[in-house]
């Protein structure tokens, strides 16, 4: 087998990332996410493309946030695994399935493939989530009106809450953030991340009971690629009272009201009570997406 040559494109030569198959279909899944030449990346063997991967962040970000595309050639996981290792930047990878992977020999195929490449390159299975996107034909529920929503401009309210929330959670990425830094870090990250978002600060609400007391908070936001349930949460002493579908059903409507003509959004699989939400709330599951850490994150 002949040497790979890893490359980073440029303008110039961006169209490069755009020789291989597609068998996951992540070119319509990222029809909306702009992508810069400088963070792309593939891997070239007798001059044709065996594996790319695309680096992605924010239109000011210096750095990237994630890997959000990665591809193998059929027999070149090797390949892939070289692209990932070689990378001058080491963040999370995320590859996006489409629904009914699962059952498709081909891609259940081209999914191992690139999972094989991931774990090759010294990255781990960090979770596995589903992934939903509400369109007006899915209908909404009605308000349940049993609890208030107040805006809320003071950001220590949120860092609190979420503290809260957080103490006892079954988001992935939160138990890794506790586990590095603790609450203070966990609830510190949610925050920066929806102060990074392009959406409004004036979007983001506090639940309330009858009498008064904090129930959760909801985050209704725009990440660059549109309209997204931002935050769920549900302080420990109120759950068990079903209030997480009152805060989703809340966000999605805040939302619709703003003019979202779709609505994306994500949990852990192992978030049982939140994706009983998402369907009680009529959020199909169209497809998965599987986080991988790099060893050296």
């Amino acid at each position: 087998m002949t040497d790979l040559v890893i490359r980073t494109l440029s303008a110039s030569d961006a169209h490069l990332f755009d020789a291989l198959p597609d068998p996951l279909g992540a070119r319509e899944a990222h029809r909306r996410t702009r992508f810069r030449p400088d963070w792309k990346r593939v891997a070239l063997r007798d001059g044709e493309v065996v594996a790319r991967g695309a680096w992605w962040g924010g239109p000011d970000d210096p750095e990237p946030v994630n890997i959000n595309w990665f591809d193998v050639a059929e027999g070149e996981e090797e390949a892939g695994a070289a692209l990932l290792r070689s990378a001058p930047r080491q963040v999370e990878l995320e590859i996006n399935l489409p629904g009914g992977r699962r059952d498709d020999p081909v891609l259940r195929a081209a999914a191992e493939a690139r999972f094989t490449a991931a774990r090759a390159a010294g990255y781990t299975l960090l979770v596995e989530r589903f992934l939903y996107r509400w369109t007006p034909e899915s209908g909404l529920p009605e308000r349940p009106g049993r609890l208030s929503f107040r805006t809320e401009p003071d950001d220590t309210v949120f860092l609190d809450a979420l503290r809260r929330i957080h103490s006892a959670t079954l988001d992935t990425h939160a138990l890794k953030a506790i586990e590095e830094g603790g609450l203070d870090q966990a609830a510190q990250e949610e925050l920066d991340f929806f102060h990074w978002c392009p959406s409004p600060r004036e979007w983001w609400q506090t639940a309330h009971t009858p009498d008064g007391a904090l129930a959760g908070i909801h985050i209704p936001a725009h990440n660059p690629s549109g309209p997204t349930i931002g935050f769920i949460g549900v302080v420990p002493e109120h759950r068990g009272r079903g209030y997480a579908f009152d805060l989703l059903v809340e966000c999605a409507r805040h939302l619709v009201e703003q003019g979202a003509e779709y609505i994306s959004a994500a949990t852990d699989r192992g978030n049982v009570p939140m994706a009983a939400c998402f369907a009680k709330a009529g959020f199909p599951v169209v497809g998965e997406r599987i986080n991988f850490r790099p060893t050296t994150a």
